[in-house]
């Protein structure tokens, strides 16, 4: 966990019922917007020196893969976070953005930032704790750059579904940037006005991107959706049991989107950079509408596993049971041993398999303005497991 509590993944779900969004092998996006390179055609050399990128929330799905693009970019990256990043080719400056005078002494050495990418996040149990440790958070870190003097030229804000209203049920789909907000109070709400109010006082542009269930390698972010499916998968086959959807029938047909944190690192980085993008709200996600029905059989055939018709299963209540099992796993396989309660987010799951209504949000405003990035989502999914395969997080298919 970095800094900032459990996940910097903003799917915009609550907690032990919450999700929004700490992944990044090699990837082909199928389409590729013309104001963006896909990663593998952008030259360092090619880079924007004139950018020096903070990243609040370094550790976590969405701000370690944004530190990493900028990073191949040969953008100037600091990471922001309380412990250093394991394997990070960027700096890391160790600050505690949850107290304000650490915050305003630390972040005096990001007083060269032009950049500001805050996926920094605490969970806390109340919407009214939420709320005000989150927008501390913000305030913090925008006070602390503003004391240093940076000459601060953008600023990122990652939000989510929440702000549809994905946490409380049915709501009106596809989900577009311009609905109004809920009479619920909301942490992404009170954000973005902070973050708007610091951009019209000090005169940088501010962007906020809306992804939704963000995937992506991460260890120790336990709104990871991935990782979920992943390390039941690779129990499941462990104890020689089929692989069975552990939802309800309502969420197994229900259609969802997901978002890759490689696409959406890409995205951050155009969102940075592109004129039309200043002062805008933009959905990010893969592009693509899923089902679980259609994905689950592909999961079986990529594990070699049988696979059973969905049976609800409680998996905060189920899997547990199962920790000296992995331990065991850990060594057959020669995995990296990761304390098991690191590992997944067994409540995000429940919360997730769960949810029986459509979560879709448009993203043509995005691809109007010049972000036409996409992905297949299975492919997206497989090409992750082998991933974590080679991180030796979960053993091989086979």
């Amino acid at each position: 966990m970095d800094i900032v509590g459990t996940s910097n993944h903003r799917s915009g779900h609550p907690a032990a019922a919450t999700a929004g969004i700490d992944r990044p092998p090699p990837q082909e996006p199928a389409v590729t917007s013309t104001d963006i390179e896909p990663a593998t055609a952008v030259p360092a050399a090619a880079a924007d020196q004139t950018h020096v990128v903070a990243v609040a929330g370094a550790g976590g799905v969405i701000g370690r893969h944004v530190a990493d693009e900028y990073a191949r970019r040969g953008v100037a990256v600091r990471g922001l976070s309380r412990r250093p990043v394991s394997g990070a080719q960027w700096e890391h400056l160790p600050v505690d953005l949850l107290d304000r005078e650490a915050a305003r002494t630390g972040l005096e050495g990001a007083r060269d930032t032009t950049h500001l990418v805050f996926a920094a996040y605490v969970e806390r149990p109340t919407t009214s704790e939420q709320i005000q440790v989150n927008a501390a958070l913000l305030t913090n870190t925008l006070r602390g750059l503003e004391q240093a003097g940076a000459p601060l030229r953008h600023g990122t804000l990652y939000q989510g579904g929440k702000a549809y209203g994905a946490h409380l049920g049915y709501f009106n789909t596809p989900a577009k940037e311009r609905d109004p907000r809920l009479i619920q109070p909301n942490f992404y709400y009170e954000q973005e006005d902070i973050l708007r109010a610091a951009a019209a006082a000090h005169g940088f542009q501010a962007t906020m991107l809306r992804p939704e269930g963000v995937v992506g390698y991460a260890v120790g972010n336990p709104m990871n959706i991935l990782m979920v499916i992943a390390v039941y998968a690779s129990i499941c086959r462990e104890l020689g049991q089929p692989l069975r959807f552990p939802g309800t029938h309502a969420a197994y047909d229900a259609m969802y989107q997901v978002t890759d944190a490689s696409l959406l690192a890409r995205a951050t980085v155009w969102a940075g950079s592109e004129a039309r993008a200043a002062g805008e709200v933009y959905n990010i996600t893969n592009g693509d509408q899923i089902r679980w029905r259609h994905l689950w059989p592909a999961f079986a055939r990529h594990f070699q596993m049988d696979y059973a018709e969905p049976q609800p299963v409680p998996l905060t209540e189920a899997m547990p049971h199962h920790e000296d099992l992995w331990h065991r796993m850990v060594i057959k396989y020669n995995l990296v041993p990761t304390p098991f309660e690191d590992l997944v987010g067994w409540s995000f799951g429940d919360f997730l398999f769960r949810s029986g209504f459509d979560n879709v949000t448009s993203t043509i405003k995005a691809r109007h303005h010049g972000f036409a990035d996409c992905l297949d989502t299975e492919d997206r999914f497989i090409e992750l497991f082998h991933e974590l395969v080679t991180r030796r997080i979960i053993p091989p298919p086979a």
